[in-house]
């Protein structure tokens, strides 16, 4: 084992924003014997206060679903790849023939743009000062977007994600990461979690063999796949539980904890 990459909501992060202790310790002791961290995750950058106020982390996050490589003690984004524009709206233009009642959103690496109807109020209120417009209107011609958002009520999100998803594969690699809303996130044509995190391992010169890989949602399924031992979590999505090779415990028993405190004691489980 010499590099964890970790999913963080539902797998080491709780709906309240808080990891256990016990979590933070088990990474502490990974850093201190030498194993490189990357937390991988759907969220954007503005969304990592929990590593920095809880973990301490000060290292590398692969955020947006692979899109953007973001060092947190700098606040800088290292790179990233964008969807293209064309090819964003033209996925659009088929999702909202499969399901008329669709609306967007749009992440990119300077903030967030949302279509009127995405957002209940409740959810509107903790976007500030943004404000609801068609994205053709609020998006310039050169905004790099990093995760294109698609949500609609009334769908279960796996039905909502098995009929798009072969739609508009030849645009956006399409995912879901929310267990109970009915809302997709694409990215760039083949682009996840895997493919950013690979490059990472290869940029500090780790084979996949070395690399313990923890998550719980389908957008975490290429890069349990890619990783030389991938968990998914005992309580996460029943199709990423089937695929993965190995399971953790629960998130609500502190599952990544005891799988790298058993590693770090040698034991395989």
């Amino acid at each position: 084992m010499r590099l964890v990459a970790s999913d963080l909501d539902g797998t080491i992060l709780g709906p309240d924003n808080r990891i256990s202790d016990r979590t933070v310790n088990a990474f502490r002791k990974c850093a201190d014997a030498g194993i490189a961290i990357v937390f991988v995750t759907g969220r954007p950058p503005r969304w990592l206060d929990p590593l920095r106020e809880q973990m301490g982390h000060t290292g590398t996050v692969i955020c947006s679903n692979g899109a953007i490589l973001y060092d947190v003690q700098s606040g800088e984004i290292l790179w990233s790849r964008p969807i293209g524009l064309d090819g964003m709206f033209e996925a659009a233009g088929i999702i909202r023939g499969l399901y008329p009642a669709v609306h967007f959103a749009a992440e990119t690496e300077e903030g967030f743009h949302l279509e009127p109807g995405f957002l209940q109020d409740a959810g509107a209120d903790m976007l500030g000062a943004v404000t609801p417009k068609p994205l053709k209107d609020s998006l310039g011609g050169d905004a790099r977007v990093v995760k294109f958002l698609a949500r609609v009520e009334g769908v279960h999100p796996d039905e909502f994600l098995n009929k798009v998803k072969p739609e508009v594969a030849h645009l956006v690699s399409t995912t879901h990461s929310a267990p109970s809303v009915p809302l997709l996130e694409m990215s760039a044509s083949g682009l996840d979690k895997s493919v950013t995190l690979a490059e990472y391992a290869r940029s500090l010169r780790i084979e996949a063999a070395d690399v313990v890989a923890f998550g719980d949602m389908p957008n975490d399924l290429g890069m349990l796949g890619w990783a030389g031992r991938g968990y998914a979590m005992a309580s996460g999505h029943p199709a990423v539980r089937a695929t993965a090779g190995h399971l953790a415990p629960p998130f609500a028993e502190d599952g990544v904890a005891q799988v790298l405190e058993d590693l770090l004691r040698g034991r395989q489980p």
